[in-house]
């Protein structure tokens, strides 16, 4: 036996006639295709291909949609800003109101006040009246009796000018000519005869010489109240009577001594 028939032998296996022809078969069919695909390959190179992208187009109704919109969006700005000016109208208005109602009740209270004062003032002087008629009623005859009733000269002027404004008006702080307060018919009566006096009834009252009730010349001037603080002021006329602007509801009259005795006299002609 030989040294080698042991070992197999390396040489491969024969195929068959039908499996060479069967692959042979398989190769021509893969190579025909592929034959195939290149021919289709050239002609679609010939013609190249294009392929179009479609954006989407906005419609009508769409684009009315958007401007619609846009169109709330701007109302409701509009909206909001207008509400906003009428807030602070009303704001203001508000605040103008609550000054006005303020100053309203500031001016009323003023009013108040000034109308107790003077219901105050007219309380004292009444007062006062009732306290000197009460204690000058026995003494009136005694000066009326001695005084003198004849007037000349600037005496005459002055009570012939106070005589001619008698009916007329009495008007607190009225000078004139259809109107006065007792202090301003007494400044200008005796301003006809170039005599210069001062505007209130405080200060007629100590303008001349101080002169007794029992001892009246026409053209003195009556006081009621203090010398320095009188709170009115006549003329004294001869033969007990005297001629002032007393109060609103008789105007500028002529009265006997005997209806409001005055508490004293000055003489200034």
């Amino acid at each position: 036996m030989s040294h080698t028939a042991h070992i197999r032998s390396h040489r491969k296996p024969r195929r068959s006639a039908s499996t060479i022809a069967m692959r042979t078969g398989v190769a021509s069919g893969v190579l025909g295709t592929l034959a195939v695909a290149a021919a289709a390959g050239s002609a679609n190179a010939a013609e190249p291909v294009t392929q179009t992208l479609e954006l989407p187009v906005l419609t009508g109704d769409l684009a009315a949609q958007v401007a619609q919109s846009a169109q709330a969006t701007q109302q409701a700005a509009a909206n909001y800003q207008l509400q906003a000016e009428r807030d602070a109208a009303a704001a203001a208005a508000a605040k103008e109101a609550k000054k006005d109602l303020a100053d309203a009740k500031a001016e009323a209270t003023k009013k108040a006040e000034a109308a107790r004062k003077a219901a105050a003032e007219r309380a004292t002087r009444n007062a006062e009246r009732t306290t000197l008629t009460s204690t000058s009623s026995d003494s009136s005859s005694s000066y009326t009796s001695t005084s003198t009733s004849t007037a000349t000269g600037s005496a005459a002027a002055v009570i012939a000018f106070v005589k001619a404004q008698i009916g007329d008006a009495y008007v607190s702080g009225g000078t004139g000519p259809n109107s006065w307060d007792c202090s301003g018919l007494m400044q200008t009566a005796f301003k006809q005869v170039g005599i210069s006096l001062p505007r209130v009834s405080q200060d007629q009252s100590t303008a001349g010489t101080q002169v007794s009730l029992d001892n009246l010349q026409p053209g003195d001037i009556l006081y009621w109240g203090s010398a320095g603080s009188a709170y009115h002021v006549a003329v004294y006329v001869g033969d007990g009577m005297f001629v002032g602007a007393q109060n609103p509801s008789t105007g500028v009259a002529e009265k006997p001594l005997s209806y409001d005795p005055p508490t004293g006299a000055v003489r200034v002609l």
